[in-house]
C-alpha cells in the first residue's frame, strides 16, 4: 500500500494481469466475512479534465483465501452486496459523525464555549402559569 497525505492507495492486479490503482477506504466485517471498500480512480482526459466513467466510484470486494493467500473477489450476490454496502455506509458515516463531534468542542473542558464566563442563565418557564 502506498500512502499519499491522508489517502492510502493499493494496486490490484486483475485476472488479465492489468494493474489498477485504487484508494483504500475501509475494511468491513459482515456476517462472518471480510470486505475491502475501495474508491476507483477518477479518469481524466489529455487536458487533465475529469471524464465521466461508469466504473468510477465505490468498489466493494470480498476477501477470500486461496492457497493460503488472500485474494479480492467481486460479490456476485446482489443481496450480499447491498447488505455490505449498507454496513459500509453506516461505518463511514458513523466515523464522520464522531469526527464532527470531536471538532465541535475539542478543548476538553466542560465550559460552554459560547458563554465562557457562565453568565448566561437558563430560563425555564413555570408550567403552572
Amino acid at each position: 500500500m502506498q500512502e499519499d497525505d491522508d489517502a492510502t492507495f493499493v494496486t490490484l492486479i486483475d485476472e488479465d494481469g492489468n494493474e489498477i490503482e485504487m484508494e483504500y477506504v475501509d475494511t468491513i466485517e459482515y456476517d462472518g466475512s471480510v470486505y475491502m471498500v475501495l474508491l476507483s480512480p477518477e479518469t481524466a482526459d489529455d487536458d487533465g479534465k475529469p471524464v465521466e466513467d461508469e466504473n468510477y466510484g465505490l468498489v466493494i470486494l470480498k476477501v477470500e483465501t486461496e492457497d493460503g493467500e488472500d485474494i479480492l473477489v467481486t460479490i456476485d450476490d446482489d443481496n450480499e452486496l447491498n447488505a455490505v454496502y449498507e454496513e459500509a455506509m453506516r461505518a463511514l458515516f458513523d466515523e464522520d459523525e464522531d469526527d464532527d463531534e470531536d471538532e465541535d468542542d475539542d478543548d476538553g473542558d466542560d465550559v460552554d464555549d459560547d458563554d465562557p464566563d457562565g453568565d448566561e442563565a437558563d430560563i425555564k418557564e413555570d408550567e403552572d402559569s
